[in-house]
């Protein structure tokens, strides 16, 4: 079967919407080089028949060939953590609009995506990144060491604040946002293969904006800046809880969607 042929087969075999790009990732990401057409030998055709068939069982394309391109680099993904997605870089956009940036937190950083991001863009700045999973950790510290960030990137296993003392000039966080009566509704390659923890709060899915809000006076320096990615129905939910705290909206950022996806609030 030649190179071409495979992507045939594995974009019939995946079908629906991403079908043909989900099969070009899994084929191209490391069996065969994207642009030949000679035939694949029957170990390249084995693997890549092994990674169709885990994505026909609902498993995420970054989990199956092991990572995802996120803003300008690359990260190890597995299923400790949540697959960085493209709007969250919204958060990074955001972040580059601030000036005198020196200290930043990550509340909840997963594969390390967003820390270690901002600590490329920012290079004066050192980044805390912190997460309840262990696991998450050690994925974000591999992350770190690929990136060659470890000198400037602290990882804490802490839940939310409960560990930190310092003080930050911005604090950042993709948290758990979704209710727990929507968690039925989402697809089985989030639902069944991605971290619960990570993905609901359980509840109104609000309860992790509460507590950043809450500990966010002590620990932010001055007036402070809060970047956080919510729910496509949560942007006047999520400010009025921050405003109720003292902070104040800045701006919203509607994701290449149109959609509600990433909000900057700044205190009084």
């Amino acid at each position: 079967m030649t190179v071409s042929e495979a992507l045939e087969w594995g974009a019939t075999c995946l079908d629906g919407k991403n079908g043909r790009g989900d099969a070009r990732r899994l084929l191209f990401s490391d069996l065969v080089t994207e642009g030949s057409d000679r035939d694949l030998t029957s170990e390249e055709f084995d693997r890549f028949k092994d990674r169709i068939q885990a994505r026909m069982r609902g498993q995420p394309v970054a989990q199956i060939i092991g990572y995802r391109d996120f803003w300008k680099s690359r990260f190890i993904v597995t299923g400790d953590v949540l697959d960085p997605r493209p709007e969250t870089e919204h958060i990074i956009e955001a972040a580059l609009t601030l000036p005198n940036v020196t200290r930043i937190l990550d509340l909840g950083t997963g594969s390390g995506a967003i820390a270690l991001s901002l600590a490329q863009e920012f290079p004066e700045a050192h980044v805390v990144a912190t997460d309840i999973s262990r696991s998450a950790l050690d994925i974000a510290r591999q992350n770190a060491e690929e990136l060659d960030l470890t000198s400037r990137v602290t990882f804490v296993e802490s839940c939310w604040y409960a560990t930190l003392s310092d003080t930050f000039d911005l604090i950042v966080s993709n948290p758990p946002y979704i209710a727990q009566d929507e968690m039925a509704e989402l697809s089985a390659s989030v639902r069944d293969f991605e971290p619960h923890l990570a993905l609901t709060p359980g509840g109104d899915g609000l309860e992790s904006y509460r507590i950043i809000f809450e500990g966010a006076p002590e620990a932010l320096r001055g007036r402070g800046d809060i970047i956080l990615e919510h729910g496509a129905a949560q942007a006047k939910a999520v400010s009025d809880i921050a405003e109720n705290a003292g902070f104040f909206r800045q701006s919203l950022i509607r994701d290449l969607s149109g959609l509600d996806r990433v909000s900057h609030f700044c205190g009084k």
